[in-house]
Formats: structure tokens, sequence, C-alpha cells
């Protein structure tokens, strides 16, 4: 030991995580993981926020006003500007008159915006099935039903 130096104190095990924490933490580990290969396999640029942005154009199923996109997203409507912006110049969605106020503008899913929503979902569950395959048959029945159980929120099997 050199000058000074005092002995270590010896370190406690690291605490075992609670069965909800490292739940969460799974999840969000399987679907980052998810969400990252199959982007990969896109070779897209795209922001997760824009694909947000896309999702929910597509999830509303009807043009919208840049504002009422900004309060679904719960976003600032200078933010949505700014993503519509990018995903018009790609090609993902447009924008048209508002039938209804001819000063306003609305933004809609153009059909390059409804084929990359098309490509990122069969890209995503290609990437769980993947990781579905270490597990044999059983072992992913047996997985998705405890999961159904845990999302029901209900011991009833």
């Amino acid at each position: 030991m050199g000058h000074g130096d005092r002995p270590r104190e010896p370190r406690e095990p690291a605490r075992r995580p609670q069965p909800s924490e490292e739940l969460l933490e799974l999840l969000h580990d399987v679907l980052r993981a998810v969400r990252r290969d199959a982007a990969d396999r896109l070779g897209q640029d795209i922001t997760p926020g824009q694909l947000r942005l896309l999702r929910t154009l597509d999830r509303l199923g009807r043009p919208q006003r840049l504002g009422e996109l900004a309060a679904v997203l719960d976003v600032a409507p200078r933010s949505v500007t700014s993503k519509v912006d990018h995903a018009e110049a790609d090609g993902w969605i447009r924008r048209v008159p508002d039938p209804r106020d001819r000063r306003a503008t609305l933004v809609e899913l153009t059909d390059e915006g409804h084929d990359l929503l098309d490509r990122v979902s069969a890209q995503r569950h290609e990437g769980v099935r993947a990781r579905l395959e270490v597990l044999d048959g059983d072992e992913q029945r047996t997985l998705l039903d405890l999961l159904r159980r845990v999302a029901l929120g209900s011991d009833d099997g």
C-alpha cells in the first residue's frame, strides 16, 4: 500500500433489481433492439420522431392541421413543422389545402409514406421472429401466455 492509501472497504454486492424493474428493462431492451435492427435493415434515414409523426398520421386516418398534429403528438408546433418539412422533402407526406378553410393547410401520408410504414412494420416483425427463434415452440407459447396474463393484469389462465 502506498503512503496515505487506506485499505479498501469491501464492496457491497450489486442490488438485485425488483421483478418490475427487470421486466421494464428487458421490455425496453427488446423493443430498442428490434427498432434498431429494423432501421439497420431498411437503411432509411428516418428518425424516431419522423416515424412517430408518420404513424400518428396513419392512425388518425385523415389529413391533419399542423396544430392538431402537434397537440396529438404533445410537441411544440414548430417541432411538427420541422418534421413535416423533412418528411415532405422525403416524399412521405404532402401538404393539401383544407377544404373547410382556404387559409389552412392539412398534411397527409403519401403512398410512399404508407409503403415506408409497411416496410418498417415488416422489418420489426422479422426482428421479433428472429429473437423468438432462440426459444423452442413450447417456450414461445409459454412466454406469450405469461405476457398476455401480465398485459391483462389477471391471474386467470
